[in-house]
């Protein structure tokens, strides 16, 4: 467990060494500030509107407010995370230090563990901004919290899985551009496979449909974990951390 936090340190150390962290916070910030901005304006907008009309019946933050930003912070982490994992073991195989890290006294278990829990804890910084915004809805209203708190639990179960899986594709590339862009192509996908279900109740569009990340977010979004939710993001962390430990163990045999 030392090892797994070493790394995870230095790997953050090297995420607010450059400009990535700060850059991603600050995209972060602009693009959840004008969603939130835009979802309260509309709430007030309705509120008022119903006043005026005579219509005095009780208006849902959580419902109206923070599962449509919930949902938003989930697509805004389609686009981040592929940012975030990118260089996780892309930059050691173009900056030559992979062979460094392979033959230092570590298990590869610890090497990926850190590595992933580092970009965990930067995606769970971008959370903590928003948050900021969340608190003026408790400042001047009365929204449930357990709901939320049941939705920004999901939104870190969904982000362990597609980190896992951004992990798994840097290691088979030293190029971060391109790594960033596989990962981002594979989360779009398993973004948009319920579109199939859809139309289509083949037995393999079932499959594809179960393995959109949107089906298993959305109760989440509601307050509601299902623990078949739960079981799905957590066997997508578990197959990408496998499946990049198997890589790793790959590149040690080719050296």
């Amino acid at each position: 467990m030392r090892n797994i936090w070493t790394i995870c340190r230095k790997e953050l150390k090297s995420y607010f060494a450059s400009p990535i962290a700060y850059l991603l916070l600050a995209m972060y910030a602009t693009i959840f500030g004008f969603f939130f901005w835009n979802a309260v304006g509309y709430f007030v907008n309705i509120s008022m509107q119903s006043t005026m009309m005579g219509r005095s019946f009780p208006m849902d933050v959580n419902e109206m407010i923070i599962r449509p930003l919930l949902m938003n912070t989930s697509v805004i982490g389609l686009f981040l995370i592929p940012l975030i994992s990118m260089r996780l073991f892309a930059e050691e195989k173009r900056t030559g230090t992979i062979e460094l890290l392979m033959t230092s006294p570590v298990r590869d278990m610890e090497v990926i563990m850190g590595k992933w829990l580092a970009a965990l804890i930067l995606y769970s910084c971008l959370l903590g901004i928003s948050l900021l915004d969340m608190g003026f809805l408790f400042a001047y209203g009365k929204p449930d919290w357990r709901p939320m708190l049941v939705g920004y639990l999901g939104l870190l179960l969904q982000a362990g899985g597609l980190l896992a899986i951004g992990a798994l594709i840097s290691t088979t590339t030293r190029n971060q551009i391109i790594a960033g862009a596989v990962t981002f192509g594979v989360c779009l996908l398993l973004w948009v496979f319920e579109w199939v279900a859809g139309y289509e109740t083949a037995t393999w569009a079932t499959v594809m449909g179960y393995m959109s990340v949107v089906r298993h977010y959305e109760p989440f979004s509601k307050g509601v974990m299902d623990s078949k939710d739960a079981v799905y993001f957590l066997s997508l962390i578990f197959l990408g951390i496998f499946l990049t430990s198997r890589s790793l163990e790959s590149l040690r045999w080719r050296a």
